[in-house]
């Protein structure tokens, strides 16, 4: 068996059919109305009348499988900076929507690859920040909430070079996230006082996968019961509960840095544990106050800080078949892959793309097969696909 370390792959994407206008940056651009309707019209897959959105992803990290679900609400709400990007912000019956369309699609990525040694399956949901100016480096291209499904082959990802441990994509791993480096115990002792009983905080090298050796550092729970528990509501309570106390820690944080004064948020989740635990921990208090004294001196570094809740939230299929739910900050450029130490180049190769873009379709089509049975919305006919599209046997 090979060493554990981070990976770097390359993944083959066609050429983009879209042209940016001249005068836009591609980060305004791909965040315009027009762009996200040719996003549906041409790989757009099905649709709910909650507006949540599958698709295939088109510039992607997997040609195994590879699609997202994002709350489409392009034609709804034209400001992108006044779109939903965190689950918190979802309407209540979206919120039920997605959890059972994240079921199915698991669902299916599990049926189809079973053998945990053989595949490396997960699904990340991404906050994609509303607060940063368009133009901004790094910012994602769609500022939309979204949860994106992946499946690498094992094989593939041991054969990869290694990644730079200090690349900045792996900027998540326990060794350079702020949280994790200067204040851990507090970080920890926070989720460890969250109250949930099908979901089992553990450390994260008990579940990290053998090939990379990730999620490093990351707090981490097992799913008891595993995947009978996905369609589950209480799962999907607890996964929640995981969201909103980190929400918790990173506005105590960064109201702390922002403005000097130890308070408790207004929108604290859990104003008692922020109290106690946060506000209560000399070392939180400290790092704080040194970042501000930072920010203060720095502009280059003040420029990057994200002010508001960035997040990536995963769950994931490790080495022993277990499901795993993982969150960290998210970072400037790095992906959801990158938890896992996963580095995906994604490289315009049209021809390489061909040779594997029937299979990938075939999958995408018999995923979205289940959403249909399921009757949670309609299917979406592109020049890829036709809406009553049936995969073959």
């Amino acid at each position: 068996m090979s060493a554990s370390y981070p990976r770097i792959i390359t993944t083959p994407r066609p050429e983009l059919p879209l042209q940016v206008p001249e005068g836009l940056s591609p980060v305004e651009f791909f965040n315009s109305p027009a762009n996200l309707k040719n996003l549906a019209e041409e790989n757009g897959l099905f649709r709910t009348p909650e507006d949540l959105l599958m698709y295939r992803k088109l510039i992607g990290h997997s040609v195994e499988f590879d699609t997202s679900v994002i709350l489409d609400t392009s034609r709804k709400i034209l400001d992108p900076l006044g779109r939903p990007v965190r689950r918190d912000q979802v309407p209540r019956a979206a919120a039920r929507v997605w959890e059972k369309m994240t079921a199915i699609l698991f669902d299916y990525m599990l049926d189809t690859w079973p053998d945990p040694q053989a595949h490396v399956i997960l699904c990340g949901e991404a906050s994609l920040d509303a607060t940063w100016p368009l133009n901004k480096p790094g910012v994602p291209s769609i500022r939309m909430i979204h949860n994106h499904f992946m499946v690498f082959p094992t094989e593939r990802l041991r054969a990869a070079p290694a990644a730079d441990p200090n690349d900045v994509n792996l900027t998540d791993s326990g060794h350079n996230t702020l949280f994790l480096r200067h204040m851990a115990d507090v970080y920890m002792d926070f989720f460890a006082g969250l109250d949930l009983q099908i979901l089992k905080l553990v450390e994260g090298e008990e579940v990290a996968l053998s090939v990379t050796g990730y999620p490093q550092g990351l707090p981490s729970w097992l799913l008891e019961d595993g995947r009978a528990r996905l369609h589950d509501r209480y799962f999907w309570y607890e996964y929640e509960q995981i969201l909103l106390r980190f929400l918790d820690f990173y506005r105590t944080f960064f109201n702390l840095v922002s403005t000097g004064e130890e308070r408790v948020p207004q929108d604290a989740n859990f104003p008692r544990a922020v109290a106690e635990v946060l506000l209560g921990s000399p070392r939180f208090v400290r790092v704080a106050r040194d970042l501000r004294e930072r920010v203060i001196q720095d502009p280059q570094f003040a420029n990057d800080i994200r002010w508001r809740p960035a997040y990536k939230q995963l769950l994931y299929r490790d080495d022993e078949g277990r499901l795993v739910v993982t969150i960290s900050q998210n970072s400037v450029g790095n992906a959801i892959t990158e938890l896992l130490g996963i580095v995906v180049r994604r490289a315009p190769d049209p021809e390489a793309y061909a040779k594997v873009e029937p299979a990938l379709i075939e999958h995408l089509l018999a995923a979205r097969q289940r959403l249909i049975d399921a009757g949670l919305g309609e299917p979406i006919a592109t020049m890829h696909w036709p809406a009553a599209a049936t995969p073959r046997a």
